[in-house]
């Protein structure tokens, strides 16, 4: 049986994370974090410590950078709230083994309507600023764009968070 997936979308340092942990704490099932960052330097490991000591033991945690669908597949279930953070990582780890990003994003976006229990997935909006200097950059905003459209699609409820306050755009 179809579960609710949840679609948290904002700025850097908007509050996403935490707006999306806080929903699953509420929840009160049983807490799955699928983290697709990976510590290549010593602000990236600063921000998972962060992260991970703001969440506390309560929640179980998997990390994945690059098979979601199957971390998906493996962890999502009744009476578990799975919290994926976040997207534009997981698509930063995709591009820097040049896998085929449309590909994924259909893979991701035809599983999300049949996942069980509660998804909710975390993203950047990293459309909203200045078109990037360079080629990489440009296509990684395109990409993002594309995903998270395909991912706002499929979710149940979406919201947008600016500043730590959230919009409810969907559901």
């Amino acid at each position: 049986m179809p579960g609710k997936t949840i679609f948290v979308l904002g700025g850097a340092r908007s509050g996403k994370s935490a707006f999306a942990e806080r929903l699953v704490e509420q929840s009160g099932l049983d807490a799955v974090y699928i983290a697709t960052g990976q510590a290549y330097d010593d602000e990236m490991r600063e921000r998972i410590a962060v992260h991970k000591e703001r969440r506390g033991l309560v929640w179980a945690t998997v990390e994945e950078p690059l098979d979601l669908t199957g971390a998906l597949q493996a962890h999502a279930g009744e009476g578990r709230a799975v919290l994926v953070d976040c997207l534009t990582l997981w698509l930063t780890n995709l591009m820097m083994v040049e896998r085929d990003i449309a590909a994924e994003t259909a893979r991701l976006a035809s599983m999300i309507p049949e996942l069980p229990g509660t998804v909710l997935f975390v993203s950047n909006e990293v459309g909203l600023g200045i078109v990037p200097d360079n080629a990489i950059a440009r296509e990684f905003r395109d990409h993002a764009g594309r995903l998270n459209q395909a991912v706002a699609a499929a979710a149940d409820e979406v919201y947008f968070i600016a500043a730590g306050l959230p919009l409810k755009m969907k559901g």
